[in-house]
Parts: structure tokens; C-alpha cells; sequence
């Protein structure tokens, strides 16, 4: 028997905010598929405001507002019967991110849950890997936020070791990002990886998902270290227009492109990994997972 319902996950990060709406496709005997059917995203970058001044500014606000209505709307025209929303490095260091999450419920019946750093590594690092890795094989999966970057050592197909480190593209932008939060990233990466004899990257993140496109790389396949390589050394030599126009990148993707491309070459010189996988999935994907879960476990699945 055929079984498809639709779930929903809205990932409000520190540059920008996605919803995903997925079917989640049960069948007698067999592994329940989850299915990507729309992904909308908005380029707010509330990073920009709470990691220089601490708090969302009011233009900020009505704009995540008007997305949420949108979304609110968007998930009614879908017929999602579950959804939720998770807010990260922004908002949880927003002085005024409960306020905010506040009105957004008051207004539009969101409830908006603000994760810390270690929960949205362990969301991530549960989505749905089976289709992308080799269970024999050791990950170090690294996904790129605005805020932060969640590191997780998956070997022999299970998660070893996860931590979130407050590294993101926005932070690196506005050069609020010390030395010493590198060296201590330095450090564990080293300390969780030196045991394995080899070990590939998973990165995940719209900025390594552009990459992967611009490589014309099949699905499946890894970008290398050299590739990677070349390809930051081209950014940087062309102007922030210049990646606009050459290169067909959105405004809000043209600037921060650069700072993920080195989180994720530390990452690999770090770990001596020569690879790195690009599967496609995130925090939205890793929601939609932990929303099955949770109605699995409470036998309510609607």
C-alpha cells in the first residue's frame, strides 16, 4: 500500500531563509523515500544586522514577516499537514530574536523553534546520507551556514562526533570571525579525523551547491581539492560585478561565495581529504527527517 503525505521545514539561517515543502512516500517493504517538491528561498541576511549591531533591525523584521505569510500561504496551497520551523546562529544571538519569533507566531501562527549550535549539527548531520555515501567509507560533512558551520565525522555510515563552530559566511564577510576560533576549528577537525586512514568531505550549503553546478560535475561525483583550488583563486580574481555577470550569480550568493569556498578548503586540508561530495541536502532536508521521526515515535503519523 501506497502512502504519500507532505511535510514542510522552514530554516531561518543568518543569510538566508528556504522552505521546503517534500512528500514523504511510504510503501509495504520498503525505505521510506523523502521527496524535495519545492524550495523557495529568500536572500534576508539577518546576519548582516544582529552579528555587527546584536539585534534584527525593523527592516529586517518586516521582510522575514512578509516571507512568513508567504510561506504560511505557500504550505496551505501545497496541502502540507506538518511542518516546522527552526531559526540558527541569527536569531539565537539576536537580542531581540524571541521578540521577533514572538510576533511571528502572534501574526502568522508560526512557531518558530530557535536551535542551539549542537542541535542543528545533530539535525544535519541525520538527514538522509544512505543514497550519497559508502558505508564503508569515513565523512567529515561540513555544512556552511551565514552564522556558523557544522562539522560532523560520520564513519561506517554512523555519526561519530558533531560541533558547531560560530565560522559563516556573513561573520567572515564583516571580518568578525578571531583567530583564535579558527585554531580551535584547526584543532578538532585534526583531533576527530588523524585516526582515519582516508577521509572524504560531504559538503552541503547553497555556496558549494553553486560550485558543484558551475563544475558541470554528474551527480554522484566529487569536486577535488585542486578543483576547489583553481576555483577560489578565480574568485578572487574577478571584481564582486564581475561574479554577477561572468560567472551568473545572485547578488547575495556573488560576495559570500568566497568566504564558504575557504571554510571548506581549510576543512579539506585539515582532514587530507582529496574530495569532496556535494549530495544537495541540509538543515531543511534534516527537519523534514526529524519531523517523520518524531510522528513515528508518537504512532500519530497523520
Amino acid at each position: 500500500m501506497l502512502q504519500i503525505k507532505k511535510y514542510a521545514a522552514i530554516d531561518i539561517g543568518s543569510n538566508a531563509i528556504r522552505l521546503l515543502v517534500s512528500d514523504i512516500i511510504e510503501q509495504n517493504n520498503k525505505p521510506v523515500k523523502f521527496k524535495k517538491t519545492s524550495l523557495v528561498r529568500v536572500p534576508i541576511r539577518l546576519g548582516s544586522d544582529v552579528f555587527i549591531d546584536g539585534k534584527i533591525s525593523q527592516a529586517s523584521t518586516m521582510r522575514m514577516l512578509d516571507s512568513m505569510k508567504a510561506f504560511k500561504l505557500l504550505m496551505q496551497a501545497h496541502g502540507v499537514k506538518v511542518y516546522k520551523a527552526c531559526a540558527t546562529s541569527a536569531m539565537r544571538e539576536a537580542n531581540n530574536g524571541n521578540e521577533i519569533a514572538s510576533l511571528i507566531k502572534e501574526l502568522t501562527s508560526i512557531n518558530i523553534d530557535i536551535i542551539d549550535g549542537d542541535i542543528e549539527a545533530t539535525i544535519i548531520a541525520a538527514t538522509d546520507l544512505h543514497d550519497y555515501i559508502d558505508e564503508n567509507k569515513t565523512y567529515l560533512y561540513v555544512d556552511v551556514g551565514g552564522g556558523s558551520t557544522e562539522f560532523s565525522v560520520i564513519d561506517q555510515g554512523k555519526k561519530m562526533v558533531s560541533k558547531s563552530f560560530k565560522i559563516g559566511t556573513v561573520r567572515l564577510l564583516n571580518d568578525i570571525v578571531n583567530k583564535e576560533t579558527w585554531l580551535e576549528l584547526e584543532q578538532w577537525i585534526k583531533t576527530h579525523t588523524n585516526q582515519f586512514e582516508k577521509i572524504d568531505l560531504i559538503g552541503s550549503g547553497g555556496n558549494i551547491n553553486k560550485i558543484f553546478k558551475i563544475s558541470g560535475k554528474a551527480m554522484g561525483k566529487p569536486l577535488t581539492y585542486f578543483y576547489l583550488t583553481n576555483f577560489y583563486n578565480m574568485l578572487q580574481s574577478y571584481s564582486y560585478e564581475e561574479r554577477i555577470t561572468e560567472l551568473n550569480l545572485n547578488q547575495d550568493r556573488a560576495d559570500v561565495i568566497i568566504p564558504a569556498t575557504r571554510i571548506y578548503l581549510s576543512s579539506m586540508k585539515w582532514s587530507g581529504a582529496r574530495d569532496i561530495y556535494v549530495p544537495k541536502i541540509g538543515l531543511a532536508d534534516g527537519i523534514i527527517k526529524s519531523i517523520y521521526l518524531e510522528m513515528v515515535s508518537s504512532t500519530k503519523l497523520p
